[in-house]
């Protein structure tokens, strides 16, 4: 792992205070540009370890209901990558948060995969997960991200066999992401003991902190999920909070208010 990478410094710091993740997931544009520079900072200020930024994109198969309205909303505007990555450089003069888009293979491969990881870097991106890259086809754009500084983060869920997590453990730059289940994601009631068997799986492999995702939407839930892993992300229950939002200062209120209490426990 490059040992001078944001995520990395970010992680160690946290191992070092004896304390855990939150990183919380936003779609870039909804409901707009200005509104998700306004909510990245506010993130950070709320106690974000990174930022998750979704691209918005036309099929997303990944995502579950809440998720894709949010795209449906942005794409509306009709921005593409590299107006994401402008606003990361906007708002890099406010925070030094670290930030990973969060993206279908698509829209980046049709970005151009070179220049997609220079302006990355150029734009103070710290990593990309690319939500349907699977790792046996992952090889030369991984290169391509190392070649650049960026990290590389993958998916791992209760499904991936053994040999899929040692590929990806191979990989895997900043930390790995288990999904608490197969499927779409979306806010649930309750978390599943098989994320906790994932996290023992995946450690087995790879030195590299563990984030578990899709479902957290309560602060019980947060507070399981930092019991044995490093950081809970929190997706579609805080992009709920922004679809119910009528303007620009009520999203920011909600989704502040919203981390607040997800983190009292």
């Amino acid at each position: 792992m490059n040992s001078l990478s944001r995520i990395a410094d970010t992680f160690a710091n946290l191992k070092r205070e004896g304390r855990k993740g939150f990183i919380p997931f936003i779609t870039a544009g909804d409901p707009d540009l200005e509104t998700t520079r306004e909510l990245i900072v506010e993130l950070a200020r709320s106690g974000a370890t990174l930022i998750e930024l979704g691209v918005p994109f036309s099929d997303p198969m990944a995502d579950g209901p809440v998720i894709q309205r949010a795209s449906e909303r942005a794409l509306r505007h009709g921005f593409g990558v590299g107006e994401v990555l402008r606003l990361v450089s906007d708002v890099r003069a406010q925070t030094e948060v670290p930030i990973i888009l969060f993206s279908y293979f698509n829209p980046l491969l049709q970005f151009g995969i070179e220049k997609l990881t220079s302006e990355t870097r150029a734009a103070g991106v710290d990593g990309i997960l690319v939500t349907d890259l699977i790792p046996e086809e992952a090889g030369e754009f991984a290169a391509t991200m190392r070649r650049h500084d960026l990290d590389l983060i993958f998916l791992v869920a209760p499904t991936s066999t053994d040999e899929r997590l040692k590929l990806i453990a191979g990989q895997a730059r900043g930390f790995i992401y288990a999904v608490s289940r197969a499927g779409v994601t979306g806010a649930r009631e309750q978390m599943s003991a098989e994320t906790e068997k994932l996290v023992r799986r995946v450690r087995q492999f790879s030195d590299l902190p563990v984030a578990v995702g899709f479902g957290i939407s309560r602060s019980e839930h947060v507070e399981d999920v930092w019991r044995y892993a490093d950081a809970a992300v929190v997706g579609s229950a805080i992009v709920g909070e922004i679809e119910k939002s009528n303007s620009s200062a009520e999203a920011i209120s909600r989704v502040t208010g919203f981390i607040r209490l997800l983190l009292s426990s």
